[in-house]
């Protein structure tokens, strides 16, 4: 069946879908005639195992364990149920907190924030967690599109090293000038695409794609 097929009958929309694809928690067959992905039952079966496991907050990394038979089910519910015991008591101190500042009368502006911050911190080395428990999620979204991104760079500013070394060790051999400032002109161009092609993902990223792909 088409994407669209399982989007409908699960209730995952397609780019959660291509998300956990990109993750390699699923891989439906391609079509070799048209190249279309096509998903079998057992793929159903894996997005809504998926969906399951991370409507109860379960991290990508526990449900690849999970899938790789690294972990079975018992395992991970027993690491998961030691995780939301630390959570119910990181959210019962964040209520704690919440429940002080609401006595605070006031604007914003007459807010003390840097002693709020340091006992925050001090609250955070004593076992305390704030921060968003998503965000290693997330961070993982970034390293591919800049790795990426690194690579070709690097790779074309090694192309016109070499352009420019050449031009100098042989000049008379060498193309003229303005030819091989149209030949720089080409990695150059493609540093300025990738460069621009990571800044729209680091943008999407920040919209909350991953927000979204996260919820199921």
């Amino acid at each position: 069946m088409r994407i669209n097929e399982v989007e409908q009958r699960i209730g995952i929309t397609k780019k959660n879908i291509r998300f956990y694809e990109d993750q390699g928690l699923l891989s439906p067959r391609r079509n070799k005639e048209n190249g279309y992905r096509e998903y079998s039952e057992e793929d159903v079966k894996t997005l809504e195992q998926i969906k399951l496991l991370r409507k109860l907050g379960l991290p990508l990394e526990e449900i690849r364990l999970m899938q790789s038979g690294r972990s079975t089910v018992t395992d991970s519910m027993r690491r998961h149920l030691v995780t939301l015991e630390r959570e119910k008591e990181n959210l019962a101190q964040s209520e704690a907190f919440c429940s002080r500042l609401r006595e605070e009368e006031g604007m914003l502006s007459g807010l003390d924030a840097h002693d709020l911050l340091q006992e925050m911190e001090t609250m955070e080395q004593e076992g305390t967690a704030f921060q968003n428990k998503h965000q290693y999620d997330v961070r993982l979204s970034y390293v591919a599109p800049v790795v990426m991104t690194v690579l070709m760079v690097l790779l074309m500013a090694g192309i016109m090293v070499l352009m420019i070394w050449g031009f100098q060790t042989d000049p008379q051999d060498a193309p003229p000038l303005p030819v091989l400032i149209l030949l720089l002109l080409i990695p150059i161009f493609v540093i300025a695409g990738v460069v621009l092609a990571l800044t729209q993902r680091i943008s999407e990223i920040k919209k909350g794609e991953m927000d979204d792909a996260r919820k199921y």
